[in-house]
C-alpha cells in the first residue's frame, strides 16, 4: 500500500504548478544561475560574457547561484589558466535567462561520451504543505536507468540529458537504482531525506565506460506559500562566499553523503525485469 501511495504521488511528475499567490523564490527583476562541472578529468575556467567568473573549476564542483539581470549570457569553458576565452574547450554557449527563474548550467558528457552542455530550469514553484520536490537529472555517458523508492519504480527509462521530477510527502525514502527494464538492484537501497519547501536535484555524471560515475546534489528553495514572508524567512540560511576575482557571490551547494540515483555499467548487470 505504501508503495502504491508513493508511486501515485509521482504520477504527474511533469505537471507541477504554482498554487495560489506565492512569494517568489527568486527576486523580481533577476535570474539565478548555478554552474555544474560534470566532465571528468578536466579542470577548467569559466567565462561569462568574456569575464573570468570561475577559476580552476574542478570536476564535480557545483557553484552558485549567481544573481543576474534577465537576458542572454555567453558562457565559454576553457582550459585552466587560459589567458582568455578565445580558445574554449566547450562553447561559447548562449544561455537565455528569464526574469524570476532559477537555472543550472551543466557541462557534461553526452550519452556517447562527447563534451556538451545543458541549461536546466529549476522548478521553484510553490509546494503543497508538507511536501518536498525531487528532481533527477541524467548527464552521464551511460545507458538509461530506472529509479526506485521503497520498492516501487518511480521513474522509468531516464536518459541523457533528460530529467524527471515529482512532489512527495516530506519523509525519508529508501532509494535504489537499476538499469532500465530490469529488477536487479545494483545500488541501494539507501535512505534519502526530502525537505519541505525545497527542490532536491540529483545529477548523475561521469562515464560508465571509464568507471568514474559520480553524484552531485543541489538544493534550491521553492516559492513560499505566505505572500507576507520573504524568501529569506522561508529558506534556511546558508553561508555565502564572495569570489574576489569576479565580485559575484557564489554558494557551494555540492551535497555529500546522500545517494538518490547512480548510473551503473551495463556489463555489471544481468537479468531482466520479470
Amino acid at each position: 500500500m505504501r508503495n502504491a501511495i508513493i508511486a501515485g504521488s509521482f504520477a504527474g511528475v511533469l505537471a507541477v504548478g504554482t498554487v495560489g499567490a506565492a512569494a517568489t523564490a527568486v527576486e523580481e527583476g533577476t535570474a539565478e544561475l548555478s554552474v555544474l562541472h560534470g566532465i571528468p578529468g578536466l579542470t577548467v575556467d569559466v567565462y561569462v560574457n568574456g569575464d573570468l567568473t570561475l577559476d580552476d573549476f574542478a570536476p564535480g564542483d557545483l557553484a552558485g547561484p549567481l544573481v543576474l539581470d534577465p537576458g542572454t549570457y555567453t558562457v565559454a569553458i576553457t582550459a585552466a589558466d587560459a589567458e582568455d576565452d578565445s580558445a574554449p574547450v566547450l562553447g561559447p554557449i548562449d544561455l537565455p535567462l528569464e526574469d524570476g527563474n532559477s537555472y543550472t548550467a551543466a557541462a557534461h558528457l553526452d550519452a556517447d561520451g562527447g563534451a556538451t552542455a545543458t541549461l536546466f530550469t529549476n522548478d521553484i514553484s510553490e509546494l503543497a504543505e508538507g511536501e518536498g520536490r525531487l528532481t533527477v537529472r541524467h548527464i552521464a555517458a551511460a545507458p538509461a536507468t530506472d529509479v526506485w523508492a521503497d520498492g516501487a519504480v518511480l521513474f522509468e527509462d531516464l536518459t541523457n540529458p533528460n530529467e524527471v521530477m515529482g512532489d512527495v510527502p516530506v519523509a525519508t525514502y529508501a532509494a535504489a537504482v537499476s538499469l532500465a527494464d530490469t529488477e536487479t538492484v545494483v545500488l541501494g537501497p539507501a535512505d534519502v531525506a526530502l525537505a519541505a519547501d525545497t527542490n532536491t536535484i540529483v545529477y548523475a555524471w561521469g562515464s560508465a565506460a571509464d568507471e568514474n560515475l559520480a553524484l552531485a546534489i543541489q538544493t534550491v528553495a521553492t516559492a513560499a506559500g505566505d505572500v507576507e514572508a520573504s524568501p529569506s524567512e522561508e529558506a534556511p540560511e546558508e553561508e555565502v562566499e564572495e569570489e574576489e576575482e569576479s565580485g559575484f557571490p557564489w554558494l557551494v551547494v555540492l551535497g555529500v553523503g546522500a545517494v538518490v540515483v547512480a548510473i551503473v555499467l551495463a556489463s555489471s548487470m544481468s537479468g531482466n525485469r520479470k
